[in-house]
C-alpha cells in the first residue's frame, strides 16, 4: 500500500483550502410567518432559485413557511447568536434593539408600495442597517417586502374607536404596535400569529389587525366575520440573517445576497399589490362583510403615537423621502 509524500498532502491541503465552498458550507434557512400562498412566498421562492443561480450553486437557500421554526422573535435570537438563519420580520420587532426602526411600523406613514420602498432604499435606512449590524448581530439582507396594508378582522361592523372599546385584538408585540392598537381604541393582545386561529376560534381574543393576504393564507374568514379597511399600518417587512454568519462570506456572496434579496423583495411586493383585489374578492364569496369607512377618526386618535415614542421629527423627514420625485 502507497502512502502519499508530505509534499503531496500539502499540495492536496493546499488545493482543497483554494477550492470554492461547496452548497452545504452555505445554508440560509429562511423563516416566514405566512403561509405558502401567500404572494410574499412567491418573492421567497424567486430569492432562492436566483441567489442559487448568482452564487453559482455556492449558497442553498431553504424555505420554512408557516413559522416552522419558530415565532420570529425566537429566530432572530437564533440568528444573533450567529446560526445560518433569516426572518421575514418587522421594523417594531428590530426596534428592540435600533429604536429607529420601529418608525416603520407607525400609522399612516405612507400608503402603499412605491413611496415607502423609496425609504427603505434611502441612505438613511442604510445607516440603520449598519448600526443594526454593529449593535445587535442583525443584518438586514433587504426591507423592502411590502405585505399590504393592515386591516381589522372583527366579529362585528367597527367605524371608529369608540367601537373597538374593550375589544381584545391581537397585535405584535414590539411597542409601535401595542401604542397603536392601544390608541385606536382596542386592547393590544400580543401573541405569534400562527396561534391567532385557535385564539380567535376559543374566544381567548375578539380581533385581530393584519394584511389581507396573511389573514387570507390563515383562513380567518373562518373565525371571523367583517373586514374592516382602516389601513393603519402599511407593512413593509425585511429579510433579516446573522450579522456573524454574512460576515463570514466571501464578500462576493455578501453582494449577491443583499442584491437578490432587493429584487426578490420587489417580486414579493408588486406580486401582493397585483393579488389584493382577487383575495378580496375571495373573502367576500367565503362570506366576509367588507367595509369601507372614514379612516379620518383612527388617524386622528393615532397621531399621538409618533410623538410618544419620540418619532415625530422622524416621520417628517421619512414622509419626505417618501414623496419625492
Amino acid at each position: 500500500m502507497k502512502f502519499m509524500s508530505i509534499k503531496a498532502l500539502l499540495a492536496v491541503s493546499a488545493f482543497v483550502a483554494a477550492a470554492p465552498a461547496l452548497a452545504a458550507d452555505y445554508t440560509l434557512s429562511v423563516n416566514t410567518a405566512l403561509a405558502t400562498t401567500d404572494p410574499l412566498y412567491k418573492g421567497l421562492e424567486s430569492f432562492a432559485a436566483n441567489v442559487a443561480t448568482a452564487s453559482g450553486g455556492r449558497i442553498e437557500v431553504k424555505l420554512f413557511p408557516n413559522s416552522q421554526l419558530g415565532p420570529d422573535e425566537d429566530v432572530l435570537e437564533q440568528a444573533r447568536a450567529g446560526a445560518p438563519v433569516a426572518v421575514v420580520v418587522d421594523g417594531g420587532r428590530l426596534a428592540n434593539f435600533v429604536n429607529e426602526l420601529g418608525v416603520l411600523g407607525t400609522p399612516y406613514l405612507a400608503n402603499g408600495y412605491d413611496g415607502i420602498r423609496k425609504v427603505v432604499t434611502s441612505p438613511k435606512f442604510e445607516e440603520w442597517v449598519k448600526k443594526l449590524h454593529d449593535t445587535s448581530g442583525h443584518q438586514i439582507l433587504s426591507f423592502n417586502w411590502w405585505q399590504g396594508e393592515r386591516h381589522l378582522w372583527t366579529a362585528g361592523p367597527v367605524s371608529t374607536p369608540a367601537d373597538l372599546a374593550g375589544n381584545r385584538m391581537r397585535t405584535p408585540g414590539a411597542p409601535v404596535w401595542v401604542e397603536t392598537i392601544t390608541a385606536m381604541g382596542a386592547v393590544p393582545t400580543p401573541m405569534p400569529f400562527a396561534e391567532v386561529y385557535s385564539a380567535l376560534e376559543q374566544k381567548v381574543i375578539d380581533s385581530v389587525e393584519c394584511q389581507l393576504p396573511a389573514g387570507n393564507g390563515a383562513k380567518l374568514f373562518e373565525v371571523t366575520k367583517v373586514l374592516t379597511k382602516t389601513g393603519h399600518i402599511n407593512l413593509i417587512t425585511g429579510l433579516v440573517t446573522s450579522a456573524g454568519w454574512y460576515d463570514s462570506l466571501p464578500a462576493d456572496l455578501q453582494k449577491v445576497l443583499r442584491d437578490e434579496a432587493l429584487k426578490a423583495g420587489d417580486v414579493a411586493s408588486y406580486g401582493t399589490r397585483d393579488a389584493l383585489a382577487k383575495i378580496e374578492a375571495d373573502l367576500k364569496a367565503a362570506g366576509m362583510t367588507i367595509n369601507e369607512i372614514d379612516v379620518t377618526p383612527f388617524k386622528t386618535a393615532t397621531a399621538g403615537v409618533y410623538d410618544k415614542l419620540g418619532y415625530g421629527a422622524l416621520r417628517d423627514e421619512l414622509q419626505a423621502i417618501a414623496n419625492s420625485q
